[in-house]
């Protein structure tokens, strides 16, 4: 008995029963942490089912953020496709739902750029301002939120403050060269106490050292001083500006001067304006037009020229020509293509209405 006793006491008995209760232990909390993750994983999949049919609300992202920890990356991603998708509420409350609980610098203004961008893509260039001058108040060397800044002012034609944010990317060391002579010669063209022998006097000293101010100057010739484009045709490159030599009212357009230059004389051949053309030129459209003009007159009617716009810096193709590329923002880099195109008749166009 008293071996027994003794027995019992041992202290390697007592060191056994130690681990044993250690194990049990580890046992069943491994196992509840295996419940859990199975149960955390069954309502995770659930919000992303709920998602994949578009019906997660802003609150359930700060819940995966919060209770699962769903990376922010995901979160950003998963806010990005509905930008790329064009639901721009969607993201925008996504990402301000975010900014009340995120804590991060770094993370509060990658938020705070992603909704000042995504506001410029709604077309909220007010809010997409103000985010983006918060967002400079955290890190005044940011560029991307001065370039953005740069195009809402653009946009709001706020052209004194458009100034302020190129100097502001000049002390950056960003050629910003382009834009501040596009945005000088805006500046000048809306300035409605300057007049317009003033605003022509400006307009034409930048052109002077700027001829990628072409169109700029072209355009602003043809709507307010006819006479006066027609006298310095030859100082603009001519096949930059076809587009709007094809679109001007015959009794607009400068004959003496057209006869006097082999593709001023073929364009107005191939719009009819004249009756013969003149020896082939580097643009075949015009060519195939101009021999039309003394052809089939039921084929020449139903062809006519169209033009496209090529950006020099990404190459992307546009129906319409704009100071700055939509897609990479660059300024005054849209060369003009011309192509062959069916005619639309009023009787056609009527049928569209």
């Amino acid at each position: 008995m008293d071996g027994i006793f003794i027995d019992y006491y041992d202290p390697l008995f007592g060191i056994v029963v130690f681990f044993l209760i250690i194990f049990v232990a580890s046992f069943l909390t491994y196992s509840y942490n295996i419940y859990k993750e199975k149960l955390a994983r069954s309502e995770y999949k659930e919000l992303l089912e709920r998602f994949g049919i578009g019906n997660l609300d802003e609150s359930d992202y700060v819940h995966l953020y919060k209770t699962y920890n769903l990376p922010f990356d995901s979160i950003m991603l998963l806010a990005s496709s509905f930008v790329h998708k064009g639901n721009y509420n969607k993201s925008i409350s996504i990402y301000l739902t975010l900014l009340e609980h995120v804590q991060d610098k770094v993370k509060k203004e990658e938020l705070l750029e992603m909704l000042g961008t995504t506001y410029f893509k709604s077309g909220f260039l007010r809010r997409s301002v103000d985010v983006f001058l918060k967002l400079l108040e955290f890190s005044p060397r940011n560029t991307n939120a001065l370039k953005y800044l740069l195009l809402c002012y653009e946009k709001l034609k706020d052209w004194d403050k458009a100034l302020d944010t190129i100097e502001s990317l000049n002390e950056l060391k960003f050629d910003t060269k382009e834009e501040q002579i596009y945005i000088m010669m805006q500046k000048i063209m809306n300035d409605s106490l300057l007049t317009y022998d003033k605003k022509t006097e400006q307009i034409l000293s930048i052109f002077n050292v700027a001829k990628n101010t072409t169109r700029l100057t072209a355009q602003y010739l043809l709507i307010y001083n006819k006479k006066l484009f027609w006298d310095m045709i030859y100082q603009f490159e001519i096949k930059d500006i076809i587009d709007l030599l094809w679109y001007i009212q015959f009794d607009d357009v400068n004959f003496d001067v057209v006869k006097q230059n082999d593709l001023l004389t073929q364009i107005y051949s191939a719009k009819g304006y004249l009756q013969k053309g003149c020896k082939a030129t580097s643009i075949v459209d015009l060519d195939i037009l101009s021999l039309l003009n003394t052809g089939d007159k039921d084929l020449r009617d139903r062809v006519d020229l169209g033009f496209d716009f090529v950006c020099k810096k990404c190459k992307k193709t546009h129906p319409m020509y704009e100071p700055r590329c939509p897609h990479c923002h660059s300024i005054l880099s849209f060369s003009v293509k011309s192509k062959l195109i069916k005619r639309m008749n009023i009787e056609e166009n009527l049928s569209l209405q």
